[in-house]
């Protein structure tokens, strides 16, 4: 019996769709999987950013603490010293 040339012509074009759709779904696929290499190697880079951020922040608290508990400590000695003075003598 021989094959139906329309059925043979149906099937080979539909194996060319599939081998197309393949081909173009690979290629986006590798597209998807090269934007997501981009993606992460920036979302690395902005946490590194932000620990250093970080990093920097506390410590400029910590100096800023440091200066405020140094202030504190000379407005106490400076008041301790008006204690029992008399604010009309000079």
């Amino acid at each position: 019996m021989a094959e139906d040339p329309i059925a043979q012509g149906e099937a080979a074009a539909l194996t060319r769709r599939f081998e197309e759709t393949a081909q173009k779904n690979d290629r986006e696929f590798g597209i998807v999987k090269s934007d997501l290499t981009a993606l992460r190697l920036q979302v690395g880079n902005l946490d590194q950013k932000l620990d250093n951020f970080i990093d920097e922040t506390r410590s400029k608290f910590d100096r800023l603490d440091q200066k405020i508990d140094r202030n504190q400590a000379q407005i106490i000695e400076l008041l301790s010293q008006l204690v029992g003075k008399n604010p009309d003598a000079s």
